[in-house]
């Protein structure tokens, strides 16, 4: 009797586990298709490109459409700034920010449009070291940016924006169909990551 009791006790923790797993999983990815499905018309000064991986010099997949939405962008506002954010990662030969400004000048962006942030090696270095960046350039905080990533990384990034006191808005580029479930089950642990220990 004793241990059909405790089977028992054992398979409702279970379920409750699991439950609150699959609430938790659909609530975190609700706002992540929430937040990447909305694109602000706000003017900002500076807008912000998160890196996304080299393969020796050549951009990635997932940064080739951050880049094109950037250039996108620019041309579309002429006044606006950008800084590029990405530190050098394993099997990169340059930083991420310089594969990303030789994007840009490359397509006929003014050199003195761009600001290279070359040392971040994640989201929430991304920000921090954009914000100091900013900061020594224009002798000044800035406080709002608008952050160019892929839909399903623009509530982590806003989030951890937030924290550091820049109100961020989104302009998602594409993803591609066939990279969407894994980057979008991935980011699920990424923003739990965030939640808990990114300040």
């Amino acid at each position: 009797m004793k241990k059909q009791i405790e089977k028992l006790i054992k398979s409702k923790m279970v379920k409750t586990i699991f439950y609150i797993w699959f609430l938790s999983f659909f609530m975190i990815e609700g706002l992540i298709i929430f937040n990447g499905n909305l694109e602000h018309n706000q003017e900002t000064e500076y807008v912000v490109v998160l890196g996304a991986g080299l393969k020796g010099e050549r951009l990635s997949l997932t940064l080739l459409d951050r880049m094109s939405k950037c250039l996108e962008y620019m041309n579309d506002h002429p006044d606006v700034k950008v800084v590029v954010s990405g530190g050098q990662g394993r099997g990169e030969d340059i930083a991420e920010a310089e594969a990303m400004k030789r994007f840009l000048i490359k397509r006929g962006i003014r050199e003195n449009r761009v600001v290279k942030e070359d040392q971040s090696t994640s989201t929430l270095e991304n920000i921090k070291f954009t914000k100091e960046k900013l900061k020594k350039i224009e002798k000044r905080e800035i406080h709002e940016i608008i952050i160019i990533t892929n839909r399903f990384h623009l509530f982590r990034a806003k989030l951890l924006a937030k924290r550091n006191g820049i109100v961020a808005y989104g302009v998602p580029s594409k993803t591609r169909v066939y990279l969407m479930p894994k980057y979008y089950f991935r980011e699920y642990f990424a923003v739990i990551k965030s939640v808990i220990l990114d300040r």
